[in-house]
């Protein structure tokens, strides 16, 4: 629609711009309909020159969507063939902007008449009507141009805050190997020795600062709950009494950069035969089932492993973070649990580097894990790439938003560049006088500044009001923004109002160094 009201403010300039010509030829005896057919037929070369543009970006931008949607776990495809119905429905868009916008010049091209146009001066060839109407279109782009901008500050706000979103952990500095052995037909305490003696061989590798094994990760997409016994509280629903679980080895806080705010961590005597059941637990825990007392030698009751309700006493308490790496959820209440020997090797190996890039370190990790055993088939991902992987669909609408606010900026400036400058063009006489009987240049400026900033406000104050309506439409798309945020409203009518003004600017400028002489002669 923006585009739409450049062409027609771009072809109702023409026409005015071309008024005396057009009037000379009806003099001469051309008709009205074939004036009309021409601006049309201009109408319809902007618009196919558009089109062809058009399809060139979407055809390079489909690219840059599909990588922006992958990720290191998974592809996305997105099959965009340019075939015949592509090409069709922009042909049949381009041709009815054509028509639809181009009607405006084309009927006030067929209206000239051939004795007003040449009786008049300089100064009224263009005619009250076109400027109500061009003014009338810059309010329409401004207000549409509003709308975009603010959709495009509330998710760029809103992939920001997911992207930088503090969830208990360091997310940087983690490199997740999974080792499988599917086939391994070791006994149970042959399986856990042989962990053991994987994180043993990760952490002598230079450059590790910390290590640790676990049944899943932050983000992996694999997620294990325990039920607290219902006896122990009988005021919760069922579902209410499912608390989100991670099964770690002893390291897990120190790998990920998780604070332990009291009590320990988990020892390699919490994994043997016959050890107490032990667990720990973070605030949200806390605050939900042991009503805020001390958590240190509490016992809660669990079916933790899948068998019978098991007492648990907890040995620690941990800073809130989030075991399943959910970005858009607060952090829901956690209990950590020893991990016991696994049925094959699906277990992920946590390192933390201690400085640069993770993936540095991914061939001499690979190598200590298969000196332990050869057979171990190892995959590496980052923490931060996995995580990355759940918001990606914010990002992509981001980045889309982001750029048509940005076109809608650009499209806005041009189309009060084209409105100034055709002021300056038309005023270009008044302007002379007005520097000829000493006005200085900044009042020059002002001058033609005046009516572009009450025409800027006006689509502001309406772009506004349709932003706040429409606003309500993105609630459950957004995070850590309102809907109706005042900084984001304030933000992006600024910015439109600085690049608007910059625009009409440009020609009003030039316009204050008009030559008083050279102006006059047009009178």
């Amino acid at each position: 629609l923006i585009a739409c009201a450049n062409i027609a403010n771009l072809l109702l300039a023409r026409a005015a711009a071309r008024r005396h010509e057009i009037g000379v030829r009806r003099a001469l005896g051309a008709s009205s309909l074939r004036l009309a057919r021409q601006c049309l037929v201009e109408s319809l070369l902007l618009s196919g020159i558009g089109a062809v543009l058009g399809l060139a970006l979407a055809r390079v931008s489909a690219g840059v969507l599909v990588t922006q949607l992958s990720s290191a776990t998974s592809t996305f495809v997105l099959p965009l063939p340019l075939d015949w119905r592509v090409l069709g429905f922009t042909a049949i868009v381009a041709v009815v902007t054509s028509v639809l916008f181009g009607m405006a010049p084309a009927w006030q091209a067929s209206r000239v008449q051939p004795n007003e146009v040449l009786g008049a001066s300089g100064r009224t060839l263009a005619g009250e009507g076109r400027q109500h109407l061009d003014h009338t279109l810059v309010v329409a782009q401004v207000a549409l141009s509003l709308v975009l901008v603010v959709g495009a500050v509330l998710f760029v706000r809103t992939f920001a805050a997911l992207a930088t979103r503090d969830i208990g952990f360091d997310r940087d500095r983690i490199l997740i190997a999974t080792a499988d052995a599917p086939r391994s037909g070791a006994t149970r305490l042959e399986r856990l020795a042989t962990v053991d003696r994987i994180r043993e061989a990760v952490a002598a590798v230079p450059g590790v600062a910390a290590v640790t094994a676990s049944w899943t990760t932050p983000a992996s997409g694999a997620t294990f709950n325990v039920r607290l016994a219902a006896s122990d509280y009988l005021w919760l629903t069922e579902r209410d009494r499912l608390v989100a679980a991670a099964y770690v080895s002893p390291g897990w806080f120190a790998t990920y950069g998780t604070r332990l705010l009291s009590g320990r961590d988990f020892t390699d005597a919490d994994l043997a035969k016959g050890a107490r059941p032990v667990a720990i637990v973070n605030e949200a825990f806390v605050r939900r089932y042991l009503g805020g007392r001390s958590a240190i030698g509490a016992t809660v009751r669990s079916a933790a492993y899948g068998k019978d309700i098991t007492p648990l006493s907890i040995v620690g308490l941990a800073r809130d973070s989030s075991v399943h790496g959910l970005l858009r959820v607060s952090i829901p209440p956690a209990i950590y649990l020893p991990m016991p020997s696994v049925h094959s090797f699906g277990t992920a190996i946590s390192v933390r580097v201690a400085h640069g890039s993770p993936a540095r370190l991914a061939r001499d990790v690979e190598t200590a894990m298969k000196r332990v055993d050869p057979n171990l088939t190892v995959t590496f991902r980052s923490l931060s790439a996995q995580l990355n992987a759940t918001i990606a669909i914010e990002r992509v609408v981001a980045i889309l938003s982001a750029f048509f606010g940005a076109l809608a900026l650009l499209l806005a400036g041009l189309g009060l560049y084209g409105v100034t400058a055709y002021a300056v063009g038309r005023r270009r006489a008044e302007i002379g006088v007005r520097m000829a009987l000493g006005a200085a240049p900044g009042s020059v400026v002002r001058l033609m500044l005046r009516r572009v900033t009450i025409l800027v406000g006006l689509g502001v104050v309406i772009g506004g009001l349709v932003s706040y309506w429409a606003a309500r439409l993105t609630e459950t798309l957004l995070f850590g923004v309102t809907p109706r945020d005042p900084l984001s409203f304030a933000g992006a009518a600024l910015v439109l109002a600085a690049t608007s003004l910059l625009a009409a600017w440009l020609p009003a400028r030039r316009a204050s160094r008009v030559d008083p002489t050279t102006a006059l002669r047009s009178l």
